[in-house]
């Protein structure tokens, strides 16, 4: 995390994580409902150029999430691209059939799995996990058992990566990796999982015992050793997302960049 998180005294890092939470959770229903493909042209590099700016990545790492979620965007658009229905059409040939109406709606729905892909990213990035389970406790009042509970399931990942390794390593010492065909495979793939199930569950029953020992399972007030509060940067925050939403509505209708204000009407 230390060769890929450098920049963490962006403000977006200073935000209460629980309003930013319920901002970026608010903007999957506002562009839900879009149907207006100029308004997503123009929220996707709005919130392209918003990531850019504030996210706490590397530059190495930033563009590769970007890349990889324009790809996904690509395949999630190409399906109602080249076999959606329309009555002009662009090009024919088997099952391919490309019209006016699809293109517009795949590009539709490519553009709102990039924006939304954006705005998870914006919040991933820019959001450490230790002050964000502390102000769900402290904000959104979810309960302790919950969030810390999930606080170390998320420190657990780590973990479970480098006993994968571990295995790997080991499998290969012994020789197993050099086994080819199905049967093998299989054996291979029962070490990786019974392996890795059985330390989660010893895992999981040490961090329980240690949990009900310090009492995360009292329903009483407790204090926390971080104080999660607001400031003046929160404010800043929600004017910067409505301004960025409200400038694709805006650009939407003063700079049309296609015809269609709604593809489902064509």
């Amino acid at each position: 995390m230390e060769t890929t998180w450098i920049r963490t005294n962006k403000l977006f890092f200073k935000i209460n994580p629980s309003l930013k939470f319920v901002m970026i959770s608010s903007l999957f229903l506002v562009y839900l409902f879009v149907h207006n493909l100029n308004t997503m042209i123009w929220a996707s590099l709005f919130f392209l150029i918003l990531y850019s700016s504030v996210t706490g990545l590397s530059g190495k790492w930033s563009f590769g999430f970007v890349l990889f979620t324009l790809v996904v965007s690509l395949f999630s658009a190409s399906a109602m691209i080249l076999f959606g229905k329309g009555s002009h059409v662009l090009y024919h040939q088997y099952l391919i059939m490309i019209t006016q109406e699809s293109l517009a709606r795949g590009i539709l729905l490519g553009l709102r799995t990039f924006t939304f892909s954006l705005v998870g990213m914006l919040f991933a990035t820019t959001t450490l996990p230790v002050p964000f389970f502390y102000s769900l406790m402290q904000q959104l009042k979810v309960p302790v058992r919950f969030a810390y509970g999930c606080l170390a399931a998320f420190r657990m990942i780590p973990m479970m990566a480098e006993e994968l390794t571990h295995i790997r390593q080991a499998m290969i010492v012994r020789g197993m990796t050099k086994q080819k065909g199905i049967k093998a495979y299989y054996a291979r793939l029962n070490h990786y999982l019974l392996t890795m199930l059985a330390q989660s569950i010893r895992r999981a029953q040490r961090t329980a015992i240690a949990m009900e020992a310090k009492r995360f399972s009292m329903k009483e007030s407790r204090t926390f050793y971080y104080q999660i509060g607001w400031s003046r940067n929160d404010l800043v925050f929600v004017l910067i997302i409505v301004c960025t939403v409200a400038m694709s509505f805006l650009c939407a209708n003063s700079f049309p960049l296609t015809p269609f204000t709604n593809v489902l009407d064509h």
